[in-house]
């Protein structure tokens, strides 16, 4: 009788224990904003949450850069293409390239999922891998980033549509 006690008290203890522990649902980590960068790491021309050469607003989630209808529009630096939005488990990834000259100069993501922590921890390491393997390449040939698997796969497949959008 005593061990059935003690072993329904253990247990009990035990399950007390686990469901009072609290995981945090709370993320301080810093974002990824359209262009990629964490915020107070922007590049010449841009501000934190801002995209460079977007040519419309950013971060609507429409899939549209303003202009005309086919995803294009101008800018002093070229003209952007901004590519399907791929939905994933996560959420939706968007790539928009800047060509000048028939040459990707620039690529950027206009959406990408950030919902919790290990998200922003993935994104913030293969955006700017994945952004740069595209004006290296001047292609959607480019190699998947280890670990951000599905995050690769949207990304090439939204690329491939900008690229087809801008006839190259």
């Amino acid at each position: 009788m005593r061990r059935i006690v003690t072993w329904a008290l253990s247990t009990i203890t035990t399950l007390v224990l686990l469901m009072s522990y609290h995981t945090s649902t709370s993320s301080t980590a810093s974002t990824v904003n359209a262009s990629g960068l964490t915020p107070g790491s922007a590049s010449k021309g841009t501000t934190p949450g801002s995209v460079p050469n977007s040519g419309g607003s950013a971060g609507t989630g429409n899939g549209t850069t303003g202009g005309s209808s086919n995803g294009s529009a101008s800018s002093a630096d070229g003209t952007t293409f901004a590519g399907a939005a791929v939905p994933t488990r996560f959420g939706n990834v968007q790539v928009q390239i800047t060509v000048v000259d028939k040459q990707i100069t620039a690529a950027t993501v206009l959406q990408i999922p950030n919902r919790d922590r290990k998200d922003i921890q993935i994104n913030n390491r293969a955006v700017p891998i994945l952004n740069s393997a595209t004006v290296k390449a001047q292609s959607a040939d480019i190699d998947m980033v280890s670990g951000a698997t599905v995050t690769s796969v949207a990304y090439i497949q939204s690329l491939q549509s900008a690229i087809d959008k801008a006839n190259l």
